[in-house]
């Protein structure tokens, strides 16, 4: 798949690094909230086997309170346009406005990853014309309250129902399928047996026909399992991430990249076994 000016081979995993610019990220939020310091962390990732950089600019986690638009563009630009200049990342912006998606695309962003699937206002054109690929994610409900009590019938006919639907759209609105990306959006609206249930049935979301993105690092479905705090969870994120990229799965979103690439490196040596 094309990423802007970086053509990415989806036939295997890859690492996927999150770069948080903004102060309560749940697992780091504050520490890259500078352009210098991430910078700096975005080329450690990428020493450490990340192939892709998602910069955000605005927490999604339960509860997060809303970020103005100047907020996040004063956060994220700055970022983009250094890493861009000082590294051959293929950059993802984390957003869901349409003009920090705009302005992402301009300053070297080649993927545009939106938690709301396009759905607020002018994103779905924003998109259409920034001609980079787009990660579709389900989230039932919005941050601030999309734990309290979800609900499905059927969460993995619902979360497939959902971005079968958005895809429509998207193509309606100019975006080619060939460019769109699925995300089941673990911990975004669901309860633990929800998420583990996504897990297990995950090459049902890819017999779809889109490439995945996959998010579980450190997540409370990790900590609410094992019982362990946010910073004890690179044992649970890191066999998460084995199991997906297993199945196939084609970008797995994470924080801690080495420990991640080197399971996935194990991974693509297995499958190369006859």
């Amino acid at each position: 798949m094309q990423f802007g000016k970086h053509f990415v081979d989806l036939s295997q995993s890859h690492v996927m690094g999150i770069l948080n610019v903004t102060p309560d990220s749940f697992s780091d939020g504050g520490k890259h909230a500078n352009v210098t310091r991430a910078v700096e962390h975005a080329h450690r990732m990428l020493d450490d086997g990340a192939t892709f950089i998602d910069i955000g600019g605005e927490s999604t986690r339960p509860g997060a309170p809303d970020v103005s638009l100047q907020e996040e563009l004063d956060r994220t630009i700055p970022v983009i346009e250094a890493v861009a200049k000082n590294s051959d990342a293929v950059i993802s912006i984390d957003t869901s406005k349409a003009e920090v998606m705009r302005e992402a695309v301009n300053a070297g962003a080649g993927l545009i990853n939106d938690v709301r699937a396009l759905q607020e206002p002018g994103a779905l054109e924003a998109a259409a014309t920034a001609d980079v690929p787009v990660c579709l994610m389900h989230m039932k409900g919005q941050p601030r309250t999309m734990q309290n009590n979800p609900e499905y019938s059927d969460v993995i006919k619902e979360v497939s129902q959902f971005l079968i639907a958005r895809t429509k759209v998207c193509e309606q609105a100019g975006i080619a399928k060939e460019s769109i990306l699925f995300d089941p959006g673990y911990g975004f609206g669901k309860t633990l047996e929800h998420n583990y249930t996504l897990v297990k049935h995950l090459p049902d979301i890819m017999s779809l026909g889109f490439p995945v993105l996959v998010g579980m690092s450190r997540k409370s479905m990790i900590g609410n399992l094992l019982n362990r705090k946010v910073d004890e969870r690179l044992a649970g994120s890191v066999s998460l991430a084995t199991i997906v990229a297993q199945m196939g799965a084609q970008i797995i979103r994470v924080h801690d990249v080495k420990e991640t690439a080197d399971a996935v490196n194990i991974v693509k040596m297995l499958n190369t076994i006859k």
